[in-house]
Order: C-alpha cells, then sequence, then structure tokens
C-alpha cells in the first residue's frame, strides 16, 4: 500500500506562535482538500548554535514543549532535522532534491515568508518555488501574520518575555507561556511568611523578567490551581549568589497539593510586578499580601 500523500511545513518553530501555525494551518488545508498527512520538519539544533556558536538564539520552549504545540496545532509527525555542517553547506538548489529523498510520499511544502535555507541561506521562497516545481512539488508561501501593526516573529516574543511584557507575548503564542518541571525542596522562608510556596528549580535558555506573577499550577492529577509566583533571586532573603527560582503559593488549592519531587506545569498568565529588595522581612510580607490579593481580583477569587 503507497503512503499518503505528504504535506510538509518547514521551519524552526520556536514557540509555536501565530505566524507558526498559520504555516501549518495551510499544510492542514492542503492535506484537507488533497487527502494526506500533515507533517513538521524542524530543526535540532537551532540553526545559531552552529552559525552564531558564540552568541546563539536562547530558545523559548525545550523540544518537549514545542512537539507538544506542534501536534496541537496540527502535525501528524514532525521530524527533527540535525542541523550539523552537512546540512548546512547544502547547496540550496539541492534542497528540493533531499526533500523528496527524505520524504517520498512529499506533494507539498509550507513556508513562511521569511524562510531560508542552503549554504549562506541562499535559497528562498521564490529559488524553492522554482526548483520544487521541476520534481512536481507545490510550494505555498504563507504571508507573516501581524499582531499590534507589526510581524508576529519568536524574536519579538523573545523580547516580550525577557522585557516582562507577558500580555503582548501571550498574545503572541496564543496559549499562555510555560514552566514544566520536578519541584524541589524548599528552605520554607514562605511558610514562615505565612504563603508557602512549591519551588521549582528552572534553568531556561531564555530568562524571562524577574518579578511576581498570576500564574495557573496544573498538578500531577490534573488539577490547574490557581496561584502566584514569584520568579527570581529572591533579594531580601538571600545573600549570596543563587539560582533563579520559581516559587508558587496556591491561592485555594482544590485538589492534592504537589511536593518535591512531583512534575508541574505552570502557565505565566499576568505580570504584577518587578520582583525588588525590601529593607526587612516585614515589608515584604506585607507586599505579598498584595500580590495574593492582585491574584486572587485576576483569577475571580475575591
Amino acid at each position: 500500500m503507497n503512503k499518503p500523500f505528504l504535506h510538509l511545513a518547514i521551519g524552526v518553530f520556536d514557540g509555536v506562535h501565530l505566524g507558526h501555525r498559520a504555516v501549518i494551518h495551510s499544510a492542514r488545508e492542503a492535506a484537507r482538500r488533497l487527502g494526506g498527512q500533515v507533517g513538521v520538519l524542524t530543526f535540532d539544533p537551532h540553526p545559531s548554535r552552529l552559525l552564531r556558536p558564540d552568541s546563539p538564539t536562547p530558545l523559548i520552549f525545550n523540544r518537549q514543549q514545542k512537539d507538544e504545540r506542534l501536534i496541537e496545532a496540527g502535525a501528524q509527525f514532525i521530524h527533527h532535522q540535525n542541523f550539523d555542517l552537512s546540512h548546512a553547506s547544502m547547496p540550496a538548489e539541492d534542497f528540493p532534491r533531499w526533500l523528496k529523498n527524505q520524504f517520498p510520499s512529499l506533494l507539498s511544502i509550507h513556508i513562511g515568508k521569511n524562510f531560508h535555507y542552503g549554504r549562506g541561506r541562499s535559497g528562498q521562497s521564490q529559488t524553492l518555488i522554482r526548483d520544487a516545481q521541476e520534481l512536481g512539488l507545490s510550494v505555498h508561501v504563507v504571508d507573516a501574520v501581524d499582531y499590534e501593526n507589526a510581524p508576529i516573529s519568536s524574536s519579538r516574543i523573545r523580547q516580550a518575555l525577557s522585557e516582562g511584557n507577558l500580555t503582548l507575548a501571550n498574545q503572541m503564542l496564543l496559549r499562555p507561556y510555560e514552566t514544566e518541571g520536578t519541584l524541589s525542596p524548599g528552605r520554607q522562608l514562605g511558610r514562615t511568611l505565612g504563603y508557602p510556596t512549591i519551588n521549582l528549580s528552572w534553568n531556561p535558555e531564555l530568562i524571562p523578567a524577574y518579578g511576581v506573577y498570576a500564574v495557573e499550577c496544573v498538578t500531577p492529577e490534573g488539577t490547574a490551581e490557581a496561584g502566584v509566583a514569584n520568579w527570581g533571586l529572591r533579594p531580601t532573603v538571600e545573600n549570596h549568589n543563587v539560582k533563579p527560582l520559581l516559587e508558587t503559593h496556591l491561592l485555594q488549592p482544590v485538589g492534592k497539593i504537589p511536593v518535591a519531587g512531583d512534575r508541574v506545569r505552570v502557565r505565566w498568565l499576568k505580570r504584577l510586578r518587578d520582583e525588588i529588595k525590601f529593607p526587612h522581612t516585614e515589608a515584604l510580607k506585607s507586599q505579598i499580601a498584595v500580590d495574593e490579593s492582585l491574584a486572587k481580583k485576576f483569577h475571580g477569587l475575591l
């Protein structure tokens, strides 16, 4: 039995933002009209690690998070192409033939308007249309998606997260920015202040702005608990070099509270304020009460 036709969306897809989803949607539409399967070809590691090793692009999400969002967007399979020296040095005119050899049932290719490929990034949409046509492949070029009068891009999302503009980042991502990991034991400082937290040691490539956020914590049982989180270096209570920590206080837990060793997912929903150093713990405690109230209002708990 022949394999079904393949409609392939190609790109790095870091963040799987609305612009990326438009490219995948183009492949989905082709599959709907012509029959076949929706695939995604992406690159691992990020090409910048090879092309700019001294200043690689910090990733918004890890591979697991990206794959989850690609599948949600409609991908039926995902091919992670190893972006090594051999692939980077491929002449642009050889790329369509390479695709056809790699995916014999390939029927259509779907790319963003700014997609480049081949040695020296010399290939672009018009050359791909020309060279792929000789192999009986159609190429669909998808325009960028605009938000607030500017194209959505991964670099724009990185900047928004780094500056603490979570609202803008989440609008472009479609789904909230997320952290996933295993809880670590804490020093229980929050408990002494009357606000116990669950603590997630986390070392992302892209570091969001430190601060206090209204969040949602998905527990191992699948319960989404409303919370307020501090992401940062805890300058009021720490006096030496420390690693960043995501500390989440559950506002009105309805299920089992996660403990150290549990794996949780934290969805970042709204930034409430910067992380700052207070003169003493009583001032910190007073501010935490304000943060809790703001988060409860955001979650509709007040």
